[in-house]
């Protein structure tokens, strides 16, 4: 594992329980997130400035190949979640954007559908699984 794949892992660890908040801003950070500002911060972090939206953020990269067993901690997956947005490239949408760590576990931060949500760690195939799932990138 590379030095900024660690660094990565740890502080996105240290990030855990932080509140989630839709649309969130970079400025905002590290007291609330949004998915893709949760991203975005963490890889700004280790020298990566990283689009602010998430369907942005999955134009950028190298395609990783479909499969859990191929993922580096670092990857970024996408899906298409409740409040997609589209392109060319993704004329289905993104929504959502969580970074895998290993272990079989993605750090994202997540509206827990009620009044609020936070940054949570969770198995994996909650994301590679889900029948919206749309797209693995690399960026370290």
């Amino acid at each position: 594992m590379s030095d900024n794949q660690k660094k990565l892992i740890e502080l996105a660890r240290s990030l855990l329980g932080k509140l989630y908040k839709y649309g969130a801003k970079l400025e905002e950070a590290p007291e609330s997130f949004d998915c893709s500002s949760f991203v975005q911060y963490l890889y700004k972090q280790i020298g990566f400035d990283l689009p602010r939206t998430a369907l942005a953020q999955a134009s950028i990269g190298e395609v990783v190949a479909p499969g859990k067993e191929k993922l580096q901690p670092g990857d970024l997956l996408f899906f298409k979640g409740g409040w997609g947005h589209y392109n060319p490239e993704f004329p289905d949408g993104i929504g959502h954007v969580g970074i895998y760590i290993g272990e079989d576990k993605v750090i994202d931060a997540r509206s827990d559908g009620k009044e609020g949500g936070s940054v949570i760690e969770e198995p994996v195939i909650n994301f590679v699984d889900r029948p919206d799932f749309v797209v693995t990138k690399r960026i370290i």
